[in-house]
C-alpha cells in the first residue's frame, strides 16, 4: 500500500492519538471511580446520623469534595513510604502495570531529583548541528558509557525514536524543563527553545556536558 495513502494516514494518526490520551484518561477514570465509591461511603454515613443529602446538595458537594481530597492528600504521603513501595512491588507482577505506569510517568513533568526528566542537546542528523531530546533516565546504558536519549516527534510528542549516545555528546540544558520542550515540539519550531525558556542563544560549549553533571551528582 502506498505509504501516502490518506486513510491509512488517517488510521496511523488516530491511533497515535488514542495512546496519547490513554494515559489522560486512565488517571481520569480512576479519578472518578474513587468519588463514586467516596459519595457513596459518606452518603451512607451521613444516612446513618439523619442527615439527607438530597436537601443539602450545595452542603453535600462541599463535603464529598473536601473528603475527597483529604484522602488523595494522605494516598500521596503514602505513595512515598516503605509499605507503599512493598505494595508496589506486588502490582509490578500483574502483566501491564509497570509499561501503564511508566507511560504515565511521561506525563508527570513534576517530577524532581533522581526522577526529574533532563532536557538536552546531542549531535544532530544532519552532519552538523544538534537535536534536543529527553532524558527520562540517568542509568547507564546496556553499551558502557552511553545514556539513553529519546528524541520526540512534531507536532505529536508521544511517538519519536530513542538513542544510545555516549555521555561526552550530551549536553544538558539547565533548567529546562518537561513542558518547555513539550511547548517546542507543539510549536513545530515556529517557537525557538530560547524563546520559550526566555534566554539567548548559547554557545554549545556553555551547556553542562552530561559527564560533568554526572559528576556533580555523584558528589551530593
Amino acid at each position: 500500500m502506498n505509504n501516502n495513502n490518506p486513510l491509512k494516514h488517517f488510521l496511523n494518526t488516530a491511533i497515535q492519538g488514542v495512546f496519547g490520551l490513554l494515559p489522560v484518561v486512565i488517571i481520569m477514570v480512576l479519578i472518578l471511580w474513587l468519588y463514586g465509591k467516596i459519595d457513596l461511603l459518606v452518603g451512607v454515613v451521613f444516612k446513618t446520623v439523619g442527615f439527607t443529602p438530597e436537601n443539602n446538595q450545595f452542603l453535600w458537594l462541599i463535603l464529598v469534595i473536601g473528603i475527597f481530597l483529604l484522602i488523595l492528600y494522605f494516598i500521596g504521603h503514602f505513595m512515598k513510604t516503605r509499605l507503599a513501595d512493598f505494595f508496589e512491588s506486588l502490582l509490578e507482577k500483574i502483566p501491564g502495570y509497570s509499561t501503564i505506569k511508566d507511560i504515565i510517568n511521561i506525563f508527570n513533568s513534576s517530577k524532581e531529583g533522581e526522577q526529574k526528566v533532563l532536557v538536552v542537546a546531542i549531535q544532530g542528523f544532519a552532519t552538523e548541528g544538534y537535536n534536543i531530546g529527553l532524558m527520562y533516565s540517568k542509568k547507564e546504558s546496556i553499551i558502557k558509557d552511553h545514556y539513553t536519549v529519546t528524541l520526540s516527534m512534531s507536532p505529536i510528542p508521544n511517538g519519536g525514536y530513542m538513542f544510545e549516545v555516549h555521555k561526552d555528546r550530551i549536553f544538558v540544558m539547565g533548567n529546562a524543563t518537561f513542558d518547555d520542550n513539550l511547548q517546542y515540539l507543539l510549536s513545530m519550531g515556529v517557537k525557538s527553545f530560547a524563546d520559550i525558556i526566555k534566554t539567548e542563544p548559547k554557545h554549545i560549549d556553555e551547556f553542562v556536558p552530561f559527564s560533568q553533571w554526572l559528576e556533580t551528582k555523584n558528589k551530593k
